[in-house]
Formats: C-alpha cells, structure tokens, sequence
C-alpha cells in the first residue's frame, strides 16, 4: 500500500498525501504503511510538523464494508485486529500532526482524523460516526478520541445518530480548529504547520507528548472493547440488514436481531 502514499518535506513540514482512489478506503495495509510513514518522519530531522491530507473528493470513506465478507482480507481472515494495532501507532507518533479535511470524513475516515491535534476542513467536508446506521458498533479507538475532542454529549450526539456534521457545524462543535475554502485548504493547513515548526522541535514535542498523555495506550485498550463488540454485532441480522441499506441508500429495517 506504499504506492498510495505520497510524502515531500519543506520548510520543515512534510506533507503526506494518501491517493486510493475513488474514496481513499482504509485497510490494514494501507494503515501499516501509513504508520510506517509517520515513524520514518520521526526519526527526520528536517521534518518538525507533519500535513495530513488525501487526494480526491473524499477525504476517507472509512474501510470498504462491500462484499461478502467486509473487513476480511483474501483469505477470508477478518482485518479488524491488524486494522487496530496499526492504529494504534498512528497515535504514537512524535510530530503534530494538521488533517486537511476537503470531503466526507466517515467511519474509520473520522477515526483517521482524529489522529491529528489539528483538523482544518472546507465548508465541504462532512464527518460521520456512522456505525450505528450499519447496525454495529464504532471502531478506531473512536469511542475514546472523539469525546477527547469534541467533548462527551456532542461525541454521544454524533456516535448515537451517525448524522454527518457539516464543515461549519463541525468547527461550533470543536472537531475542526479552522476553515478553509476548499481550493486553498492544503495551503492553509500547511500555513498553521509552519507555525508550529518555526518553534523550538524539541519542545514542541515535548509539549505535544504532555498533553496527549498516554494517548496511543487509552487507544489501545479502546479498541480491544471496540473490536469485541463489532466481532458480536457483525454476526447479527441488523448488520447485514445495514450493510444492504447503504448500498442502497436507504434507511435501514432493523429488528433488533
């Protein structure tokens, strides 16, 4: 998954470009390598503050849940542990991190999002935690780090309707700290990086480290729950039922089963 994984550094800041067209689908892989990345950067000296951003319309459409068997790989294994534990070390990464947000930020798309202390997003983006409408349970450490972000009752607005919270809606709500027009909003968001790196590095993520506190490991042990309650709601009737309504695009006919 390297090859959809852009990555050029100036003036201290590395821009990270993730192209996997149409809707730039996560899956196990395609995290590793990203997390790869972002521990090579680690270790970059020319690189203090790190653009997150992706190619296309969409930001992330979250994992393909297409399928006969959604988040499972060619032999039919599911993905989801691997998936998690990569995750997992997208937050324990060393630099600041800016998320450039132009469209839909969905599902494991949000949780993307979320592994960066800054978000900027055009009036067009779009988030959702939209597991409940596929009839299972949310995932990507999301349950832990959008409350941290967006506080307990709009997180629990958020993860219990699946509603998508437009670009300005998402700013009054904190998820975003600014916004941009959508053919300038990779220059903004590199503009607040060269803020951040024209600081001292050094203390920069020393700051960054004390703030985010044990992060990677709350994520961790989220995603354990997280994991344990969709491989339970993934067996029921309402999830499949889910996963045909959105195809579809309707909504669901859930029984509770």
């Amino acid at each position: 998954m390297r090859e959809h994984i852009a990555v050029t550094t100036t003036d201290h800041v590395a821009t990270i470009v993730i192209d996997r067209p149409p809707h730039n689908h996560v899956n196990a892989a395609l995290i590793g390598a990203l997390a790869d990345v972002l521990e090579e950067l680690d270790g970059d000296m020319a690189c203090r503050t790190i653009v997150l951003a992706t190619a296309g319309r969409v930001f992330c459409g979250g994992a393909d849940l297409t399928g006969d068997k959604p988040l499972a790989n060619e032999e039919g294994e599911s993905e989801t542990p691997a998936l998690y534990r990569n995750a997992v070390r997208l937050f324990a990464a060393k630099k600041p991190i800016v998320a450039a947000v132009q469209g839909a930020a969905v599902g494991a798309g949000l949780g993307l999002a979320l592994i960066a202390d800054f978000r900027v997003a055009a009036p067009e983006a779009r988030f959702s935690a939209n597991f409940v409408t596929l009839g299972f349970h949310a995932g990507f450490g999301i349950t832990h780090t959008l409350p941290r972000v967006v506080g307990e009752q709009k997180a629990s607005l958020m993860l219990l309707t699946g509603r998508r919270v437009k670009g300005e809606e998402a700013l009054a709500f904190g998820l975003v700290d600014e916004i941009a027009p959508l053919d300038g909003l990779r220059a903004e968001a590199e503009t607040l990086a060269r803020e951040i790196a024209a600081n001292a590095p050094l203390g920069v993520q020393a700051t960054r480290a004390t703030l985010r506190g044990d992060l990677a490991q709350a994520v961790a042990k989220r995603t354990d729950h997280e994991r344990a309650q969709q491989d339970i709601l993934m067996a029921t009737a309402d999830f499949r039922e889910g996963i045909r309504a959105v195809g579809e695009r309707r909504p669901g006919r859930f029984v509770g089963a």
